[in-house]
């Protein structure tokens, strides 16, 4: 290799460094910057050339970077964060002019609550961007935020005192019995136990809440199925394969032969919208944020009067 050339290193092939560090493998940081493969290649065979270092080991089992590399890496990232700021710093001066505002959130409230919280904000604020990213569960949405990757998150409350936080709605978590299930009145713990029972995984944020109830009210809960996908779960029953218990955001629109009722004693989550507490946020954060909690509150007492079975 020919000696440094540090005026020629660009800036997307120190963020191609990165990517191929988070994904150690060519392909997968092809995909995450969106380029093909080999340009992720010659970018870092062009900053290993203006190096003049080896960066990245390549191999059969994917791309792993070298010590020199895991060292230049570490200022790799100080300089992507440093651009970062440079951008919140421009942004924070176009105040409600422009700018984007990234919203983290889990499936239920990215359907149906904010479609019509983003659609309401850009008719106010049509200059600026609201990006939505889907997350598994809040425990990642936390992290989104920590990590600077998302302004705004959607989680369940209460949260850590690192995080800034406003209650949107309370959810409730609702039992959905098949077309056959014959409940006259309320909802019995000994009728619920006689189905077979539907729930996510057990390290799902929604079965885990599930979980700590059934404990409290000293009940047993035996899952005979776990299933990732609330739509899936949706359909089992609507075939008469067992009961589940979803929140109801997550479970509407429900099949009209398919039947909803509170748990016998009944358990609700309270979703709220944060941010990082300690954070610099632009104006458009905060306008977001009014314009969330206006129309949460707006669709909360809509769907409120639809009345479900105790």
């Amino acid at each position: 290799m020919k000696g440094q050339n540090l005026e020629a290193v660009k800036l997307s092939q120190l963020r191609t460094l990165a990517a191929v560090a988070e994904c150690e493998n060519f392909s997968e940081a092809a995909l995450k910057l969106q380029v093909s493969q080999s340009a992720v290649s010659h970018a870092i065979a062009t900053l290993e050339e203006e190096l003049g270092v080896v960066l990245v080991s390549r191999g059969r089992h994917g791309a792993h970077l070298t010590p020199v590399g895991e060292r230049v890496l570490c200022h790799v990232q100080q300089m992507l964060q440093s651009l970062e700021a440079i951008g919140k710093e421009a942004q924070l001066s176009r105040g409600l002019q422009g700018g984007v505002v990234r919203i983290a959130s889990f499936r239920s409230v990215a359907t149906h609550v904010l479609p019509q919280a983003i659609a309401h904000f850009r008719k106010k604020f049509p200059a600026i961007t609201a990006t939505i990213t889907e997350h598994a569960d809040y425990i990642s949405i936390e992290q989104s935020l920590r990590e600077g990757r998302a302004d705004v998150g959607i989680t369940y409350l209460p949260t850590s005192a690192e995080f800034e936080t406003w209650k949107l709605f309370s959810d409730e978590y609702l039992v959905l019995m098949p077309p056959d299930a014959n409940v006259s009145e309320a909802l019995t713990w000994n009728l619920l136990s006689q189905y077979p029972l539907i729930l996510g995984p057990d390290s799902d944020a929604c079965s885990i809440l599930v979980q700590k109830h059934f404990v409290q009210q000293r009940q047993e809960l035996r899952a005979d199925y776990h299933l990732a996908e609330d739509s899936t779960m949706i359909s089992m029953v609507a075939q008469g394969l067992g009961a589940a218990i979803l929140p109801r955001l997550a479970a509407e629109p429900l099949p009209p032969n398919v039947k909803a009722f509170s748990l016998p004693v009944p358990l609700e989550r309270v979703i709220g919208v944060g941010i990082l507490a300690e954070a610099l946020h632009p104006p458009a954060v905060y306008a977001f944020l009014d314009t969330l909690r206006e129309v949460s509150d707006r669709i909360h007492r809509v769907e409120s009067t639809v009345p479900v079975p105790s």
